[in-house]
C-alpha cells in the first residue's frame, strides 16, 4: 500500500469548534457534510495514559476515520492528574449530546453517532457508550476502539512482553493518576472491561495490532462484549504496528496497516447504517 509515485499529504480539518461548558471543549473537526448526503459522525478521543496527548498527538486514528468516510469530531478532553475519573468522561458525554443536537449540520440528516478512540482514548470511548446506554440517550450507532487501553491490573501476557523485567510503564502510572483510588477500578465506567453488566451496547469495532501492547485485554474485552450478545467485529493486525505509540505519529500513507484499519472501519460503518432485518412472521 506504500505510494512510490506520489507524496502522501495528510487531510487538514475542517473547522474548530467548542462544546459548551465551564470551561468549553475545544473539537476538532475532520471531513465535510457531502451535499445532499450524510457521513457517520464520529466523536473521537485521543491517547495518552490518560495523561498526556492532544488534538495534534490523535491527528493519525482521527483521519484515518474520515478517510473511511466518517465526519469526525477529536476533542480535548481534561486530563489527569488534574482531573482524575470521571472527569474525561463526563467531559466526553456532555461533547456527545452536543454533537447529536449539530449532527444534520455538521454530518448530514439524521447522521449515525459514534464514539472512537486510541490507548486511553478508547477506555473513554468505552465508558462514554456505557453511560450512553444507562442514560438512553444520545442514540449511538456503534464504537470504535484501537489499542484500547481497558485494564488497570496490568498482567496480561501482551503486556509483560513489552514491559520485560520492568515493575513499571507509562500506563501503570497513568491508571495511578487517572483513579482517584482502589474503588474507582471496579466502577464500570473508570474500567468497562470489568463492568458486569454489557448488555444494550452498541456495536463494536475493537482493532489490535500483534505488538501492541493492550492486545490480550483488547481481544478479552471483544469475547465479553460477544458474550452479552453484542455485535462485535475484532481483528489484530499482523505487521508490525508500533501500536499504541505509533498513533501518536504524524498520519502517513507509508504505515503499513492504514489500508487494513480503513477497510474494516468503511465496513464497520456500512453495516451500522443498515436498517436492521425485520424478522418474518412467525
Amino acid at each position: 500500500m506504500v505510494s512510490t509515485t506520489s507524496t502522501f499529504v495528510p487531510m487538514a480539518p475542517a473547522q474548530t469548534l467548542w462544546v459548551p461548558g465551564t470551561p468549553p471543549r475545544e473539537l476538532r473537526v475532520w471531513g465535510h457534510k457531502p451535499r445532499g448526503g450524510t457521513l457517520p459522525l464520529v466523536l473521537h478521543f485521543h491517547g495518552g495514559a490518560f495523561v498526556s496527548g492532544d488534538l495534534d498527538s490523535g491527528a493519525c486514528l482521527a483521519e484515518l476515520l474520515a478517510s473511511s468516510g466518517a465526519v469526525v469530531a477529536s476533542l480535548a478532553y481534561p486530563l489527569a492528574p488534574e482531573h482524575r475519573f470521571p472527569d474525561a468522561v463526563e467531559a466526553g458525554y456532555a461533547a456527545l449530546e452536543w454533537l447529536y443536537k449539530q449532527r444534520s449540520r455538521l454530518a448530514g440528516k439524521d447522521a449515525p453517532l459514534f464514539v472512537a478512540g486510541e490507548e486511553a482514548g478508547g477506555n473513554i470511548a468505552a465508558a462514554v457508550a456505557l453511560m450512553v446506554r444507562d442514560r438512553a440517550h444520545p442514540p449511538l450507532a456503534g464504537q470504535v476502539l484501537v489499542a484500547p487501553m481497558l485494564d488497570p491490573c496490568n498482567a496480561t501476557a501482551s503486556l509483560r512482553q513489552t514491559m520485560g523485567k520492568a515493575t513499571a510503564c507509562k500506563w501503570m502510572e497513568g491508571w495511578q493518576h487517572y483513579l482517584r483510588g482502589p474503588m474507582d477500578a471496579e466502577h464500570p465506567y473508570a474500567v468497562p472491561c470489568h463492568a458486569q453488566r454489557l448488555a444494550g451496547l452498541p456495536p463494536t469495532l475493537i482493532l489490535t495490532g500483534g505488538d501492541d501492547p493492550m492486545r490480550d485485554e483488547a481481544m478479552a474485552y471483544a469475547e465479553r462484549l460477544r458474550g452479552a450478545s453484542i455485535a462485535v467485529t475484532s481483528a489484530v493486525m499482523r505487521p508490525a504496528t508500533g501500536w499504541p505509540d505509533s498513533l501518536t505519529e504524524p498520519p502517513t500513507e507509508a504505515c503499513p496497516c492504514a489500508a487494513e484499519v480503513r477497510e474494516h472501519l468503511r465496513a464497520f460503518f456500512q453495516a451500522a447504517a443498515m436498517p436492521a432485518a425485520i424478522p418474518p412472521p412467525s
